[in-house]
């Protein structure tokens, strides 16, 4: 997983003005809506033991176990319209989605097929 520059500096920006120590977020996913999964993002004060970490633009982002097969190769952004402002998610392991928004279809990263590519770069 990694960050957008416009991701990191929202994310700095909301560390900073926490009233709490703050320092990272943390995403993982979850069963919602009518496509099957959300996108789950909080902050972290202290990290919790197991979960994956990546520092990224100056920033600590900590994956839950149960959602690292799914966000493998994702990048977070932060972008703001007219109407709306809000961190999006580019992941290539993402099927679908509802028409609302809401939620996302997820399968599981191929691990197999990473490493192939990997090994050819």
């Amino acid at each position: 997983m990694s960050l957008t520059e416009a991701a990191a500096e929202r994310v700095r920006e909301i560390m900073a003005d926490s009233d709490k120590p703050v320092t990272g977020v943390r995403v993982g996913v979850k069963n919602a809506g009518c496509a099957g999964m959300a996108y789950t993002m909080t902050y972290v004060a202290e990290p919790v033991p197991g979960d994956d970490h990546v520092a990224d633009r100056g920033v600590n982002v900590y994956i839950e176990p149960k959602a690292t097969l799914f966000l493998l190769g994702t990048v977070m952004d932060f972008e703001e319209t007219l109407l709306t402002s809000g961190f999006t998610f580019k992941n290539p392991n993402q099927t679908g989605s509802c028409g609302c928004g809401e939620s996302v279809h997820l399968k599981a990263a191929d691990l197999k097929s990473l490493s192939e590519a990997r090994a050819s770069a």
